[in-house]
């Protein structure tokens, strides 16, 4: 049975220093495209945008996911754990790619039992032309 209920959620941002980690999935899908960071400016920017913003750690600024590349990611439902300090974004990735290396998940090197890596999938973007680098 799912219980509505009618009041806002306030996320945990004490205990990851002012951050929480953000998972993102595709909602058609399922696969999970990124893991990123969220603060309390992100969350917020989120929420009014419709799509995902995270706090970028190595820049120390807010990032609009697709900003630069036009890959943005439009929530289609958020899901908060138990303990409401880690969320779960279910998007549409437009473009088809999530990854800055142009590929669709982040996660695309699977590792076998003795540490060998495989790249799963193909690129579907040139990073050096879409970020000019």
């Amino acid at each position: 049975m799912t219980e509505a209920k009618n009041e806002k959620i306030q996320l945990n941002f004490s205990k990851g220093d002012g951050l929480l980690p953000a998972i993102a999935q595709d909602h058609a899908s399922g696969k999970i495209l990124m893991l990123a960071y969220i603060n309390q400016a992100a969350w917020d920017k989120t929420l009014e945008t419709g799509e995902a913003h995270y706090w970028s750690r190595s820049r120390q600024e807010l990032w609009h996911k697709g900003g630069t590349s036009g890959h943005v990611q439009k929530i289609q439902e958020i899901y908060a754990d138990c303990d409401d300090d880690t969320v779960v974004y279910r998007v549409e990735q437009i473009g088809g790619a999530a990854c800055h290396t142009g590929h669709e998940t982040c996660f695309h090197k699977k590792i076998d039992p003795s540490g060998r890596i495989t790249v799963v999938g193909e690129k579907i973007f040139d990073p050096e032309k879409v970020y000019k680098k």
